[in-house]
């Protein structure tokens, strides 16, 4: 008989800041990503903590009194760990890491875990551990007490390193050591894709947790793992797909998020280096999202930083299904109308208009809603670039519909 599996969840309290350039309702916002990735990590958001700041204090992120105050309810409700929704900087963590007496994580480090958690390869964890140790340098102050003959005092003087600087070299050893192994890996995996031929390559990107591995899947009639959690996908998964006798190879890549740490997006250059030889690119979006527009320009900002910008591109919005809008009684003069009340028909009359009628796609690919317009719409584009590389098979691969009516 299988035994029950009691997972523990560390209580949690998670803390932001409203500055000039970060309202309150961006911080809900932001706060409510970081519940999903404490979530994710095996977290309980327990409270949320939040202070109106011109800038965060160089000291101790938040203010004196505020910083007391979550003193006192971490030890009222025996809060196991605090984390800040920005990065901190090293002297900060030290310092609130001394007041709190508990353990203090930022934004970024939370993501570090998750993918350590999420990473499945050799590979994958080679790019996580890379990050991670770049993230720790800067941070490190005696962390470790394995060379505790060097601390200095009666008969500790004398020449050689310090505690702290050979902590500092085994960490810098470290980091060259991992960029050599990327680097080895790097090269097995440029000549992968050298050996996949001239095949069109199209590459699904997208936010973290808007159904980029549903949708491969069926497109491409895999078992690729899906979750309802951040960051379910970490290596990328290459597909040959044909659709209506057309081949085409489809990569899903790593999903992108706001405030994606920067050691991250450097360690995880060759994986994005899937998206950046792709032909095509299908922006997938999660359209029952509140925040789906921002989630949007997160994703053209970071392919923007990784010189992807430019490519052709079809905006895919999924989870259609799951889509609600909020509405206003007819007797109420009040409430302003605003993007929260639009309908999917009054969304496709906005921006979404501008992108081209055939470059936004409405969707599901849970229950597979408007599917055979996608199928259409991927094979038309497919189509395009392939004919345009080898102008000899255009009759090889005739019109969508064409190719539907010889079928039947």
């Amino acid at each position: 008989m299988l035994e029950k599996e009691n997972i523990n969840f560390e209580r949690t309290i998670i803390v932001g800041i409203i500055t000039q350039s970060q309202s309150e309702e961006k911080l809900t916002e932001y706060l409510d990503e970081l519940e999903f990735l404490t979530f994710t990590a095996g977290g309980e958001v327990i409270k949320r903590f939040s202070q109106k700041m011109e800038r965060p204090n160089p000291k101790t992120f938040v203010g004196t009194g505020k910083m007391e105050e979550i003193h006192t309810y971490i030890i009222e409700h025996n809060i196991a760990t605090v984390i800040f929704d920005d990065e901190l900087s090293p002297s900060q963590q030290k310092n609130i890491t001394k007041i709190l007496n508990c353990k203090v994580l930022d934004r970024t480090n939370l993501i570090l875990d998750i993918f350590a958690q999420r990473a499945e390869t050799s590979y994958a964890r080679t790019q996580v551990e890379l990050a991670q140790c770049q993230y720790l340098l800067p941070r490190l102050s005696g962390m470790w007490t394995h060379l505790e003959r060097q601390k200095g005092g009666i008969g500790m003087r004398g020449p050689g390193e310090t505690e702290i600087e050979t902590d500092r070299r085994i960490v810098r050893d470290r980091i060259s050591l991992l960029k050599d192994k990327i680097k080895i890996i790097d090269k097995q995996m440029s000549v992968q894709r050298g050996n996949r031929g001239a095949m069109v390559r199209v590459a699904l990107v997208g936010y973290t947790n808007v159904g980029k591995s549903t949708l491969m899947n069926v497109i491409s009639k895999s078992e690729v793992f899906v979750e309802n959690k951040l960051f379910a996908t970490l290596d990328t998964t290459v597909r040959k797909v044909v659709i209506k006798n057309l081949p085409f190879l489809l990569s899903d890549t790593v999903g992108f998020i706001r405030k994606l740490p920067t050691q991250l997006v450097d360690s995880f250059k060759s994986t994005l280096d899937e998206v950046r030889e792709a032909d095509l690119l299908l922006h997938v979006v999660d359209i029952s999202h509140p925040d789906f527009e921002d989630h949007i320009e997160s994703v053209n900002q970071i392919l923007a930083d990784i010189k992807s910008d430019g490519k052709p591109t079809i905006m895919v919005f999924n989870k259609i299904d799951a889509y609600k809008h909020l509405t206003i009684d007819h007797d109420d003069l009040i409430t302003e109308k605003t993007t929260k009340h639009y309908t999917l028909e009054e969304w496709k009359h906005t921006w979404m208009n501008n992108v081209g009628a055939k470059n936004a796609l409405f969707i599901s690919a849970v229950n597979k809603e408007n599917f055979e317009e996608f199928r259409e719409r991927v094979y038309e584009a497919v189509r395009e670039i392939h004919i345009t590389r080898f102008p000899y098979n255009k009759f090889l691969y005739p019109d969508y519909k064409d190719a539907v009516e010889k079928e039947e």
